[in-house]
């Protein structure tokens, strides 16, 4: 089951906060996306950087969540490494570090693309995280 599911998960109020003070359609974005995220590793945190962004975190960053005037951004960190067969990607293309996923008003988000590019994103970081697979010779790896 993708989106909201049944499990419960440690949550930051400071997330809570950031999500309860945007309009209706980014905060169900929001919530899918955070669900998501905790889905793909019970062990994810959440956590706040630079004052006021939700991170996602374990053992490196996942994502982060930004949301704008006409959407809400997915920063996928170590997104070069992860594959993207869906083409769900929507900027930062050639970005060593942090690619974006971005969703409009109306767009449904693809669970099971984003699912399988966290858990993607959270192997790399138990394995050391792009530098260490880079320098190992791990195909995708860049930096």
């Amino acid at each position: 089951m993708f989106g909201r599911f049944a499990m419960t998960y440690p949550v930051d109020p400071r997330v809570d906060d950031y999500i309860e003070k945007l309009p209706e359609w980014q905060q169900a974005i929001c919530r899918e996306v955070r669900d998501l995220v905790h889905q793909a590793d019970p062990e994810v945190v959440e956590t706040i950087k630079f004052t006021n962004r939700p991170y996602f975190v374990l053992q490196g960053n996942i994502c982060a969540l930004l949301a704008a005037k006409t959407h809400v951004n997915v920063f996928l960190y170590d997104g070069a490494m992860v594959p993207d067969p869906e083409g769900i990607i929507t900027a930062g293309h050639d970005n060593k570090t942090a690619r974006t996923v971005a969703f409009r008003r109306g767009e449904v988000v693809n669970a099971p693309a984003l699912l399988a590019m966290f858990r993607q994103v959270i192997a790399d970081n138990r394995a050391g995280g792009w530098r260490k697979l880079k320098r190992d010779g791990r195909p995708g790896a860049s930096g």
